[in-house]
């Protein structure tokens, strides 16, 4: 889908971008091509689409698989999406509010994600989709500091460890702002991850934990973790696992809060 085709369908269907959805549709042909190539999807694969926008990814990926579902904020476009593509599932919803039986379980996750809502929507799909093999997206290039981040930077927080669990991150390219219509202020990036054997602790309950270690991040992780469990539960597990009593949550590594999450489990 090009620069073009976007511009007609948008006037032929009376569709502008609302910047309240963060929306920017792809227009580099060769670009799409390859978010494409690296979902590495399957026949039998189930995907998911998070803000297909006016199509330009869902299109190619529709003729890849026939279990495919977009979810789409925006009133209008899915509308125009139900009515263009009679083989993907559109589901004209907010995805961060998908929840209960309405969760799919997927093998592929894909999403040109809304700079405004990045961390949020990748938190729940690292809670509730962790099962997937395989997750690609576009976000803001200048947020790749708080995907990938060490301990004891000013970034690393629970979306760095959410990450870093769930399996094998890669930066796969840039994205210039020329790419999409209207044009972003910034630039974009690709990035995959492939899942690993560590993604099996992610959870809601694992994510709601991660989250509380950081509720106050200049206290120390203890304080933090009082609002949930005991004193006692806190210091046997801390000495269990040889954490230092002093330390705060920034201090720790990703597979520590796994060890940590389930040592606490077991009181």
């Amino acid at each position: 889908m090009n620069r073009e085709t976007i511009k007609e369908i948008m006037s032929n269907e009376g569709i502008l971008p609302q910047s309240k959805f963060g929306q920017n549709f792809l227009c580099d042909e060769d670009i799409i091509q390859k978010i494409v190539d690296l979902c590495g999807i399957n026949r039998e694969d189930t995907v998911i689409e998070i803000g297909p926008g006016l199509g330009s990814i869902t299109i190619p990926i529709s003729e890849l698989t026939v279990r495919f579902y977009a979810y789409e904020i925006d009133n209008g476009i899915a509308e125009y999406l139900k009515s263009a593509l009679n083989n993907v599932t559109v589901i004209n919803k907010d995805f961060l509010k998908v929840d209960g039986s309405d969760i799919i379980d997927a093998d592929i996750v894909v999403s040109n994600i809304p700079y405004y809502v990045m961390t949020d929507i990748m938190k729940k799909l690292f809670s509730d989709y962790s099962g997937a093999r395989r997750m690609v997206f576009m976000v803001e290039d200048e947020a790749i500091a708080r995907i990938d981040c060490t301990p004891n930077t000013k970034q690393y927080g629970p979306l760095a460890i959410l990450c870093t669990l769930y399996g094998k991150y890669t930066y796969e390219f840039k994205v210039p702002h020329t790419a999409f219509v209207p044009q972003p202020r910034t630039t974009s990036a690709v990035i995959s991850f492939s899942r690993e054997e560590s993604a099996d602790i992610l959870s809601p309950d694992f994510v709601k934990f991660v989250n509380t270690c950081f509720a106050m991040r200049r206290k120390l992780l203890k304080k933090n973790l009082s609002s949930v469990f005991n004193a006692e539960a806190i210091d046997d597990a801390f000495n269990i696992l040889g954490i230092n009593g002093n330390a705060r949550a920034e201090e720790l590594k990703p597979e520590e809060f796994a060890s940590l999450y389930k040592q606490l489990r077991l009181t």
